[in-house]
Formats: structure tokens, C-alpha cells, sequence
């Protein structure tokens, strides 16, 4: 059973109801998942503890003085990044109220006039293909649990799967026949992306010698698996291939979302075009994904540097 955000179990005034209502929207009718939904949670509570302090009793009695405030409290408190996160939440949570006619007299988003603040565009740290073959190379698949450490990294670097998208793959995604794997990324959109024969092949290893002796009775369809039977969790993951960069040797600070970054970077290098990439990486908006340009051309300069005798 999922476990509720502490906003929704807490108050009973109107207020309250109204982000109670608007994060079971988020839940039931956005499917967004545990995380994204307590993210929600913790900037309304943040807002409304704002709003309290100013003495606030309800959210259609915010003014433009309020929200500058507000603004003026979250960037000496927050980066810049949260206090755009924090905007993002509140902008959704008044349009919810106007679509919904929730407050009758509220036709205008009180945020509309107010800007997210800017944020430095930086590039993502991508692995090279050596290093990821490296990385590769360091672990011990002569047991049963060094074959699924493999092939989990394999799986992700083949496909470019979120974290999240790759512990919640089951049995039943991997469609070997067509060479494809059925993903549900996020809002649970489903998305079918290509898987190339070497994961493939990892992939039938591990079930055949790996998988099968470490299922049980609570393990239901989930295809990775940790040593009691059950799914592995997110930091799970993140360890793992910790374990393995530091035995390559690796000195980038290296996170699981790096090898999306470097099967995104490496497609574009080898010519895919943007669309494609953008539909196999499960991104709404094609502008997410021009990031990887950037990278290729920040790959090219230096490349030039390296070998051009003027460089």
C-alpha cells in the first residue's frame, strides 16, 4: 500500500482540502509516482506554512506582496533550482484550482506574472565507451550475482532506462523475439525501445542461472531481482554501479542516470537523429533532449583540440 504524504492526513480546514484534493489528482488521475507526489507535498506544506506566518487563511486571498515575499524568502533559503521547483508546484496547484472551479471568484493564476528563477544550463558528465567497457570488464560474473549486476547495467545502458523504469521492469517487458523492451516511464506513459543483442543476451543468462535462484514466492513478475527474492531499490542500483567504477578505476563523479546520459550522447555521435532519441528516452518535449547537442558538440571542440595540428 502506498503510503500518503504527511499533507494529506494532516488539517481539516478548507485550505487544507483543497491540496488534498490537488495532490490526489497528481495521484489518481496524473499517476505520477510516490516521489514526485511527496516532492508536491512538501512545497505546498512549505507555502502554507508561509502563508500562516503572514497571517493567510485562505489561497484566494494571496496578493502579488505575498508571493514577493515569499520569492524573497525562498532564494536567501533555497538554489535556485528548488525555488523554481517550488514555483513549478504552486502554478500547477492554482491552475487545478481554476480548472476545477474550486474558488469561484479565482480566474487568474496569482503566479502568472511572477518568473521561475534563471538556471545555468550544464551539460551532463557522460561516460566514453571505453570507460563504460572498462567498467564492464570489472565485474565477476563467474555467480549468480555478479551475471545480474551485469546485466542490470547492460539493460540500462542498451536502452537508456531511467532507474526507476528499470526496477519496476518485469519478466513479461522483455519482448525477445522482436528485440524490444516495454517501458513505463513517467505519469506511467508506456514507451517500446529497442534492446541490442548483447543486453539481450545477458538478459537470458541471468534468467536462465541467476534469476531463477534467487525468485520466491513474493518476488510476482519484477525481473531484478536482490538476494531475499524482491525488487531492488533505487540506492540498490546506485550502489552497484558505484561498486563497479570504483574497481575500474573511474575517477568521474558517476551516477546511475549517467549511463542514460551516455547511451544518448553515443547514439547522437554515431548519427541517430533527435526524434528518434527523444522517443527511445520517453521525453515529452524534443527541447529535454537537445541538451545531448550541446554534449556532441562540446565532444567535437574537443576532439578538434586533440588532433588538429592549429588546435
Amino acid at each position: 500500500m502506498k503510503k500518503k504524504s504527511k499533507i494529506l492526513t494532516a488539517g481539516s480546514s478548507k485550505r487544507d482540502n483543497q491540496v488534498r484534493s490537488f495532490l490526489l489528482f497528481l495521484e489518481l488521475e496524473k499517476s505520477l509516482s510516490e516521489n514526485t507526489i511527496d516532492s508536491y507535498s512538501f512545497d505546498l506544506r512549505k507555502f502554507i506554512g508561509f502563508l500562516d506566518i503572514m497571517k493567510v487563511d485562505t489561497v484566494d486571498s494571496v496578493t502579488d506582496t505575498h508571493i514577493e515575499k515569499f520569492l524573497s524568502y525562498l532564494k536567501k533559503e533555497n538554489r535556485a533550482s528548488t525555488t523554481a521547483r517550488i514555483l513549478s508546484s504552486l502554478r500547477q496547484f492554482y491552475d487545478y484550482l481554476i480548472n476545477n472551479n474550486s474558488i469561484p471568484g479565482l480566474k487568474v493564476n496569482p503566479f502568472v506574472n511572477f518568473d521561475s528563477p534563471k538556471l545555468p544550463r550544464t551539460l551532463p558528465v557522460v561516460l566514453s565507451v571505453e570507460e563504460i567497457d572498462k567498467i564492464f570488464s570489472r565485474i565477476d560474473t563467474s555467480n549468480k550475482l555478479g551475471i545480474r549486476d551485469r546485466t542490470i547495467l547492460e539493460t540500462m545502458y542498451a536502452c537508456g532506462l531511467r532507474v526507476s523504469e528499470l526496477i519496476n521492469l518485469k519478466c513479461s517487458n522483455i519482448l525477445t523475439v522482436e528485440e524490444l523492451v516495454r517501458v513505463y516511464g513517467k505519469g506511467s506513459k508506456e514507451r517500446v525501445v529497442p534492446v541490442g543483442r548483447s543486453a539481450l543476451q545477458w538478459i537470458k543468462l541471468y534468467m536462465e542461472q541467476s534469476r531463477i535462484s534467487l525468485s520466491n514466492s513474493r518476488s510476482e513478475d519484477y525481473l531484478f531481482l536482490n538476494w531475499r527474492g524482491k525488487k531492488l531499490s533505487r540506492m540498490a542500483i546506485w550502489n552497484i554501479l558505484d561498486k563497479y567504477v570504483k574497481l575500474a578505476g573511474i575517477k568521474k563523479e558517476i551516477h546511475p542516470h549517467i549511463l542514460r546520459h551516455s547511451f544518448a550522447t553515443h547514439l547522437l555521435e554515431g548519427g541517430a537523429d533527435l526524434r528518434s532519441i527523444q522517443e527511445m528516452l520517453g521525453h515529452a518535449d524534443i527541447s529535454t533532449t537537445q541538451i545531448y547537442t550541446h554534449v556532441d558538440i562540446s565532444y567535437l571542440k574537443e576532439v578538434h583540440q586533440r588532433f588538429h595540428p592549429r588546435g
